[in-house]
């Protein structure tokens, strides 16, 4: 019964935004999808702010100062993935399963790859809060197990559904202090840890086999972090596919923390044999030319990882602009056009 409930907002949701009048509603470029990248290095923009964004009566334009649909001008700069946060039950509804699934049927229209990241909380989950979803607070550790497996499986077949497949799924977010606190710290806790991501593992691949897991760490540049963790992952029979990474440098140590994550990723791959990506990449919007200077190495290097195990690189949230809910590191100007930045995914 939920699940159906969830299809139905999703049927709405898109009939209020296939239904606006011309006036209101941004037109997709007449352009087949199949001329875009489907395979290979993933040029991708974490868009989870985006209906948020357009409720707010945020409008997006080229460079030119037409109006797009913000997707299909993402695509147009070179983007072929997009990246969606799914939040359990968020206070505003944002971001959670059925607000995921509009933004992922219209990437899917577009042609776009599509990466899921569940976050298992009602907000934002990082290393500084990993939050239990309030429904779950108080749950006995099999029964969190079971609840992660549960909500898992129930947002990937909501995507099974309207014939959208994944091609990663993250189990949980920057997660290197652990998720689902106190019980899964990672290394307080880690058998823990271990047991709540293969259970969403576990799921994901029931779902969809072929979809590629990520475990993801903040601070990509930080080695002497990541491999203390991952050992500890590895001897506690911990799965996955992909070591994802997040990397907010700033025009100053770009050069530097860039060089530093690209051994990072050298060694994740050689000592562990797993695929590596940037999932989150970000510097301030006015710092434009170093921003796009540093994407380009940042691209390049990921590029040059050796057997294309380096799968692709993730602007966070790029089409934020005039500091949407105070964040400052979007790729787009106040006048809602993308900088030069995003010239490095072209």
């Amino acid at each position: 019964m939920k699940l159906k409930n969830i299809i139905l907002s999703i049927a709405i949701a898109l009939f209020a935004f296939t239904s606006c009048s011309d006036d209101d509603k941004p037109v997709f470029p007449d352009q087949p999808a199949n001329e875009y990248d489907m395979i290979g290095f993933a040029k991708g923009a974490d868009v989870s702010w985006l209906t948020e964004m357009e409720k707010a009566g945020k409008k997006f334009y080229n460079s030119n100062g037409e109006e797009m649909e913000c997707m299909a001008l993402l695509r147009d700069l070179g983007f072929n993935s997009v990246r969606l946060r799914v939040w359990v039950d968020p206070a505003d509804g944002w971001c959670n399963t059925s607000d995921m699934l509009v933004k992922a049927w219209r990437a899917k229209n577009l042609g776009m790859r599509i990466m899921v990241d569940f976050h298992y909380s009602d907000s934002w989950a990082d290393p500084a809060q990993q939050t239990k979803p309030a429904a779950w607070a108080d749950f006995s550790f099999e029964d969190l197990k079971k609840a992660l497996a549960d909500h898992t499986t129930e947002t990937l077949t909501a995507l099974k559904e309207m014939d959208i497949t994944p091609e990663w799924v993250q189990i949980g977010n920057e997660t290197m202090n652990g998720m689902l606190w106190e019980d899964g710290g990672l290394l307080e806790n880690v058998k823990n840890y271990a047991e709540l991501n293969n259970a969403g593992y576990d799921a994901t691949k029931a779902i969809f086999p072929d979809a590629k897991v990520i475990i993801h760490f903040d601070r990509g540049h930080r080695n002497d972090m990541y491999r203390p963790r991952f050992d500890a992952l590895k001897n506690n029979n911990a799965k996955w596919d992909v070591i994802g990474m997040s990397l907010y440098p700033t025009k100053d140590n770009w050069e530097m923390l860039v060089d530093d994550c690209y051994y990072n990723m050298l060694d994740m791959v050689e000592r562990y044999g797993s695929d590596v990506m940037i999932c989150e990449i970000g510097m301030d919007w006015d710092q434009a030319e170093a921003s796009k200077s540093m994407l380009t190495a940042l691209i390049e290097k990921t590029k040059a990882v050796p057997n294309e195990k380096g799968l692709g690189v993730f602007y966070w949230e790029p089409q934020s602009y005039g500091s949407w809910n105070g964040y400052t590191k979007g790729a787009f100007d106040e006048s809602g056009k993308p900088t030069v930045a995003l010239d490095a995914f072209k």
